[in-house]
């Protein structure tokens, strides 16, 4: 099944959920939707596995066929264009038209194959004496890295680009508490000033910190090493500016959303990994309602499973999978009818842990006054070293720019 289909069949279970829960509300819910409910987010959670799998997979191939010519998609997986082309070629041939499908060059080869084939009947490409020392070791030619999601917050913040690194200024004022008056004929009115404040925010440079490549090691290997340090170093700056947009203590770096905001409900006693329905209803009504018009949530992955197994007080769940993302009338992940944003940054749900965010963050701002930047150093100190060198810097900040509550945050219970 093509990734399009694994989307449209993912769109429509969710879409089959969302109906499922409209159209049962009340004494409607039963066992019956319960089940239909458990069914369908068990195959979306695998559909979605298998999306994932595939798009990664392709993003391996585009990765690996930048030489821009026909051979780029054949030899995906090796370092020198052409390697094995032909024999590419020749299996795309056979397993299209067969035998007579093939070209004479590639049965000449065929034949010789079978030719050692037969030598190895009585030769071990197993065991070393009979053999086995003449075969080299073979590697899958790409070098494979975990992955750990990062940056959630980005995605729902404002981000503002600069000339240059100067403290920025933002003039705030906290009028809603101010109001006129009634007054009578010929009587002075009273005197009320106003107050203004200021929020600033500050740009850091980060630093990927070096890393030193021996010129052997750059050489010799088969793998792509100075492109892969490269994304390397691009993602450790993404990974420490995601932690400081949300956690940032303010000191020495930004001030994350978490350390900005104010919190808005404490959970009810017990709830110390936990969250239940009526606390996230008191989350919400904690944000005025001129935010709650573009608000959201932001929690991590682990939350949200929390979340998950929640329903509310006619027994359905609280949580709503969303439509593929990008297409026509798609939708994010809903709680409660307001969007799901994972920040796997976001702290998870422990005693005191200010766990879930709720509200407008595109009050959070983001800085960002140079582009990310590289390095490759041959100067003496690494030369003499017999090593090639790599940095990469970046001057970001960010800060939560608001005075009227625009973010709550959800604590968990301390017992």
């Amino acid at each position: 099944m093509s990734i399009q289909q694994l989307r449209e069949r993912r769109d429509a279970l969710a879409k089959n959920i969302a109906n499922l829960m409209e159209n049962h509300q009340g004494d409607k819910w039963g066992a019956e939707q319960d089940k239909a409910y458990a069914d369908g987010m068990a195959e979306i959670d695998r559909v979605n596995a298998e999306i994932k799998r595939n798009e990664d997979y392709l993003q391996k191939i585009a990765a690996n066929a930048l030489n821009g010519n026909t051979d780029g998609l054949v030899n995906q997986f090796t370092r020198t264009p052409g390697a094995h082309g032909d024999e590419s070629r020749a299996l795309r041939a056979y397993l299209t038209g067969g035998m007579s499908a093939l070209a004479q060059d590639d049965l000449a080869r065929l034949q010789a194959r079978q030719a050692i084939g037969d030598i190895r009947n009585a030769m071990s490409t197993t065991t070393p004496g009979e053999g086995g020392y003449t075969v080299a070791t073979e590697y899958f030619r790409q070098l494979t890295q975990a992955m750990k999601a990062f940056g959630g917050i980005r995605s729902v913040a404002t981000t503002l680009q600069t000339g240059t690194g100067a403290q920025m200024n933002f003039p705030t004022a906290d009028a809603t508490a101010e109001q006129g008056e009634i007054v009578g004929q010929n009587t002075a009115v009273t005197a009320l000033d106003t107050t203004f404040g200021n929020k600033t925010l500050d740009v850091y440079k980060y630093s990927s910190k070096k890393i030193a490549l021996p010129f052997e090691l750059i050489q010799d290997s088969m793998f792509d090493l100075e492109g892969y340090i490269q994304a390397l170093l691009a993602l450790r700056i993404g990974r420490i500016t995601a932690a400081h947009f949300t956690t940032g203590s303010g000191t020495g770096q930004p001030t994350g959303i978490v350390t900005a905001a104010t919190v808005g409900k404490t959970g009810t006693t017990g709830q110390t990994a936990t969250v239940i329905y009526d606390d996230l209803i008191d989350l919400e009504h904690s944000v005025d309602p001129i935010y709650r018009a573009a608000a959201g949530y932001l929690m991590a992955d682990s939350s949200l499973k929390v979340i998950r197994k929640i329903k509310d007080t006619q027994g359905r769940p609280i949580f709503v999978p969303g439509y593929e993302q990008g297409n026509p009338g798609g939708a994010p992940d809903r709680l409660l009818g307001r969007p799901i944003t994972i920040a796997q940054e976001m702290p998870a749900m422990a005693a005191n842990a200010k766990s879930i965010a709720f509200g407008d963050f595109s009050k959070y701002i983001v800085r960002e006054v140079m582009d990310l930047t590289m390095f490759r150093m041959t100067d003496s100190a690494f030369t003499l070293n017999g090593q090639v060198g790599f940095v990469a810097f970046n001057r970001q900040g960010g800060n939560l720019i608001d005075v009227g509550g625009a973010v709550k945050l959800y604590q968990n219970s301390a017992t």
